[in-house]
């Protein structure tokens, strides 16, 4: 299998129970495409570097998974 890495970034006014359904939610679609998460690391709350959708700042999700 092959290694991949995928960053999400979530609104900065989420709530940590959206952001733990956020985190299961591709949990579950990575692992029921036959995929296998290695490690979900939570960056926190960051800086953008341009603004998206009036928001400058946002909660990083990596994970690292092969599939």
């Amino acid at each position: 299998m092959t290694f991949y890495e995928n960053t999400l970034i979530t609104k900065q006014d989420l709530p940590k129970s959206e952001l733990d359904k956020i985190k299961e939610k591709y949990n579950d679609l990575i692992n029921s495409s036959l995929g296998k998460v290695l490690k979900i690391e939570n960056w926190g709350l960051l800086n953008l570097s341009r603004r998206i959708k009036k928001n400058s700042r946002g909660f990083f999700l990596h994970y690292k998974f092969e599939g």
